[in-house]
């Protein structure tokens, strides 16, 4: 039993041997653990590149901003009356000056006729008073009166004068009561529910009749983070700071400027609030709504260009792989000056170089590679095409360096 013990110990270890030995040839046979995208195996790496660009470059940032109205007026009766006539409609446009509401007006018209009533009679006092004044005078002249007398004329006509000038001003205050009873409108904009109606009975500061609200120019506000405060000073001080607002539902962008930047920034959230007006002749901007803005707040000029696509993080930096004359691969230490959207603003490599896009994973530095047409990523031409970088409400949004 030994030998035979001793018989199948011994064909065991030649299996294994015999195994051992075909595996390894296989590896051989096969290259071994090299990839197909070792420089020793000699097999080119298929890829895909575009040129770097040059070109000047918008730094923009995005946020999301409400629409809010440049003005807008709550209507109230300044006396204490009746509703008679409403002369607009809910939704209507209306001009400056125009009539939108009368009130009972009878009582403010009897007032008028009364203060002008004893206007008319001073004035005939007055009269009566300079006649007098004139016929003391002239026989002062003849010595038939005495001076006091004259004096006497003279302060009754002056004291008519102050009678009559007081009438006028009590005429003047009734007509302005009056004018209280025809409500117009302070300036143009759109009118919204109306809360009265003919004999509705209204009061002073707590009726509001209607609010009027201006759609065209029109307004949108939204918050910068403080790290861009200078630059938003400095786009408002130049008449620069152009805002473009991106409607919903892909309806397309308008183009307004910056007009507002705040004197304070919010300590809870470390942004500042600004705000820029737009023309609204199209009423496609309504005042309540959320939009997406963008500010270009810098513009780098000639700066060098590649797709973000193309960047590859390392543990020493980014890096680029471009590819030389001589159809090889090559690692190209980078610094991101900016980046944002499909871009990125890059020191590191000139203009024109081809800079590797899609199968950058699979390159060695010296690889041969074999270039394809590329699909579309990295820039879109020369026509300087801007970055969005996000610049929420919180301090942490924002251009991402």
């Amino acid at each position: 039993m030994n030998k035979s013990l001793v018989g199948w110990v011994i064909a065991a270890v030649v299996v294994v041997a015999g195994v051992g030995y075909g595996l390894a040839s296989r590896g051989k046979g096969e290259g071994g653990a090299a990839g197909p995208a070792s420089a020793a195996s000699g097999a080119a790496v298929s890829v895909s590149t575009v040129r770097a660009q040059q070109r000047d470059y918008d730094v923009t940032l995005e946020a999301t901003g409400a629409v809010t109205a440049l003005n807008s007026v709550d209507i109230r009766p300044q006396v204490a009356s009746t509703i008679t006539q409403v002369h607009i409609k809910e939704g209507q446009f209306v001009k400056a000056g125009e009539l939108l509401f009368t009130l009972d007006a009878r009582t403010d018209e009897v007032n008028v006729a009364k203060a002008q009533a004893q206007l008319e009679k001073d004035l005939a006092s007055l009269a009566d008073a300079q006649r007098q004044l004139t016929r003391s005078k002239d026989l002062l002249a003849q010595n038939f009166v005495s001076q006091s007398a004259v004096d006497s004329s003279q302060t009754l006509v002056e004291g008519s004068q102050a009678v009559v000038s007081s009438d006028r001003a009590a005429l003047a205050a009734a007509k302005v009561a009056l004018g209280y009873n025809r409500i117009v409108a302070p300036g143009a904009g759109r009118a919204g529910a109306i809360n009265v109606f003919p004999g509705s009975s209204v009061q002073p500061a707590t009726s509001t009749l209607v609010t009027l609200t201006q759609i065209d120019p029109i307004a949108v506000g939204f918050n910068l983070p403080q790290r861009n405060l200078g630059e938003a000073l400095r786009n408002l001080q130049s008449g620069r700071g152009v805002v473009t607002a991106v409607l919903p539902e892909g309806r397309g962008t308008l183009t307004g400027k910056l007009q507002f930047v705040d004197n304070n920034i919010d300590a809870s959230s470390g942004t500042v609030k600004v705000k820029a007006v737009f023309d609204n002749r199209q009423q496609t901007l309504w005042p309540g709504a959320f939009v997406s803005v963008r500010l270009v707040v810098e513009t780098l000029k000639g700066a060098t260009v590649v797709p973000q696509a193309s960047l590859i993080q390392g543990p020493r930096g980014n890096i680029v792989y471009t590819v030389d004359d001589g159809g090889k691969a090559v690692a190209r230490p980078i610094v991101v000056v900016q980046a944002a959207g499909t871009d990125a603003v890059v020191t590191g490599v000139q203009p024109g170089e081809r800079i590797v896009v899609d199968g950058r994973q699979n390159l060695r530095p010296g690889a041969p590679v074999v270039e394809r047409a590329a699909s579309g990523a990295g820039g879109k031409g020369k026509g300087g095409t801007s970055a969005t970088a996000s610049a929420s409400a919180s301090a942490t949004s924002g251009v991402t360096p």
